[in-house]
């Protein structure tokens, strides 16, 4: 059976990424953000297995009629799988950016709370923290501060930021059937960064 995905923010970036990793393994991808432009022109690259829906999850009056938006163009299986996304700003703290960090802290409690109550209706959930990932964002943010540059490289025991893709195929990995007793978890795709020291 086709495996039918929703990836909130699928129209750029990781998300984009994602959307392009659960495509390549025949998925059926719909992308979801604010910017119908930036998601046509998504939809365009994704291709005939690709759909979207313009959004701003900020809106949470009209989220229950989203929800039965998407059910038209999805089948009700009575089972599924959530993944979150985090940050490795979770694992440490950075300076500045306290309410990042707490709000990303935030998604990995509620992935356990998820699970716990979801897991036993089918549905595994879990989360993923990105570490330093080589994005037009970060690149220029690090690239406009070698001094920070520096030391998140000295810090990543692999010194190298990740890419995108490697993201990507953790969550494939983590929504597919190989990762079918999993569930509760938050996977930092990091390169040991949060260990890093």
């Amino acid at each position: 059976m086709e495996k039918k995905v929703l990836i909130t923010g699928g129209g750029r970036g990781i998300g984009f990424t994602i959307a392009e990793e659960f495509i390549r393994h025949g998925c059926r991808v719909m992308i979801l953000g604010r910017n119908e432009k930036t998601l046509t022109k998504a939809t365009d690259k994704l291709g005939e297995n690709s759909d979207s829906v313009v959004y701003d999850l900020s809106n949470l009056s009209g989220v229950e009629d989203l929800v039965a938006k998407i059910h038209k163009k999805m089948v009700q299986n009575e089972q599924g799988i959530i993944l979150n996304i985090s940050s490795m700003a979770s694992q440490y703290g950075i300076p500045g950016v306290i309410a990042y960090t707490a709000a990303k802290s935030a998604v990995e409690g509620m992935t356990r709370a998820m699970a716990v109550d979801l897991s036993p209706l089918g549905i595994r959930v879990n989360c993923i923290a990105p570490g330093f990932i080589k994005t037009r964002m970060s690149s220029k943010a690090l690239d406009n501060d070698p001094a920070r540059k520096t030391k998140v490289l000295s810090r990543t025991p692999m010194r190298r930021l990740g890419l995108p893709k490697e993201v990507a195929a953790a969550a494939y990995f983590l929504c597919s059937d190989q990762a079918s007793f999993i569930t509760g978890i938050t996977l930092p795709v990091d390169g040991g960064n949060s260990i890093g020291f």
